[in-house]
């Protein structure tokens, strides 16, 4: 930055030697025509890209150019007290501090203004639901704090500079310290990185009811960075770290084209029944339960030839996975009920013992 400054020195002094050998005047000069350039760009820049963005509907851009005021003043403003530092010819050293400090408020100005364009844009993507699901209001603290670190290592890095440390070293101390962390925290980054990658390749969502592959099952509640949380039918809390959930086997009963589930009843019936009449019985059953789905429509197969049964399955619909066990347990019970008055036999298996005589 100070090289960009010297050139601009080199161009824009001469035209300002004409007041004559009055050097402090003439840094007067340059002070007075930066503080107007200032106010002319807040007030014709600002203000026209305010005219603009008002005319969308997102208040996004809004706050991104009410932001954008302070920074651009003082960059500008601070520009003509660096000519004017350069025009008052002073010591070197006297120089270099007075370049440094005006380098460094500059830096910290913009490291607010971008502070805020990236909370204003994190907060626009949390609420945008269904587009970018990677970034959500329980995650945003995270993707914030991340974005103000590495904005705060990056003017402290241009401060650095501007004060003419050398940042080699701190740099390379720095990985050090990284890779000792990364090693300390590894169950920890393992974790962070797991819940990232279900953020951001959705195989589930909040609100879902999924199946683990160890026999879990629930609703899913809270997609954290750490820890996912399903409640099961128990009302009971499970909390699988994002690690685990990013390897295990996850079936989505929620997933697929729609939500609705399908339940399956079996029952075995005896052999010489009515396989026609147990047929209709079992899409009675089904078609007249107010919360069956009518779309697809119930229906039967006849699956085996068992060792004591004709086994059969009734297939329905459920409009929620959450239904599935109230739903179950009624159509069960409205299976047996209708068996007993249409005289269909549901046998037990049972076993005849002979016994030989010798004699």
């Amino acid at each position: 930055m100070e090289n960009q400054i010297e050139t601009l020195a080199d161009i824009s002094l001469p035209w300002i030697e004409w007041i004559g050998p009055y050097i402090w005047l003439q840094a007067a000069i340059i002070i007075a025509l930066g503080l107007v350039l200032a106010f002319i760009a807040e007030r014709l820049i600002v203000a026209t890209l305010e005219k603009i963005v008002a005319r969308t509907s997102s208040a996004v851009d809004d706050e991104v150019i009410a932001a954008l005021k302070r920074p651009l003043f003082l960059s500008i403003f601070f520009i003509s007290l660096a000519l004017a530092t350069y025009r008052l010819n002073l010591p070197t050293p006297l120089t270099n501090i007075t370049l440094a400090s005006l380098t460094t408020i500059t830096v910290i100005a913009w490291l607010g203004f971008f502070i805020r364009l990236t909370h204003v844009i994190l907060g626009a993507f949390s609420k945008a639901q269904g587009r970018y699901e990677f970034v959500q209001p329980s995650t945003l603290p995270l993707f914030d704090n991340s974005a103000k670190l590495l904005l705060f290592l990056s003017a402290l890095y241009f401060i650095f500079l501007a004060w003419g440390i050398n940042v080699s070293a701190l740099i390379a101390s720095a990985g050090i310290v990284g890779l000792a962390l990364s090693f300390g925290a590894q169950d920890a980054l393992s974790n962070i990185f797991g819940g990232m990658s279900i953020l951001a390749d959705r195989p589930f969502k909040v609100g879902d009811f999924i199946n683990l592959d160890t026999g879990e099952r629930g609703e899913v509640t809270h997609i954290g960075l750490r820890s996912t949380r399903l409640l099961t039918r128990d009302d009971v809390e499970i909390s699988v770290p994002n690690s685990v959930m990013g390897n295990a086997k996850v079936i989505n009963e929620t997933g697929g084209p729609h939500e609705k589930f399908r339940i399956r009843v079996g029952v075995g019936v005896a052999y010489g029944s009515d396989i026609d009449q147990v047929e209709q019985a079992l899409i009675n059953v089904a078609s007249s339960h107010p919360e069956i789905c009518t779309t697809p429509k119930p229906l039967t197969r006849f699956r085996a030839f068992g060792n004591s049964s004709l086994d059969f399955e009734l297939l329905a619909w459920v409009n929620e996975p959450i239904l599935r066990g109230r739903l179950e347990h009624e159509l069960h019970c409205g299976v047996y009920k209708a068996f007993n008055e249409a005289g269909i036999v549901i046998p037990f298996p049972q076993q005849d013992i002979h016994i030989k005589n010798q004699d």
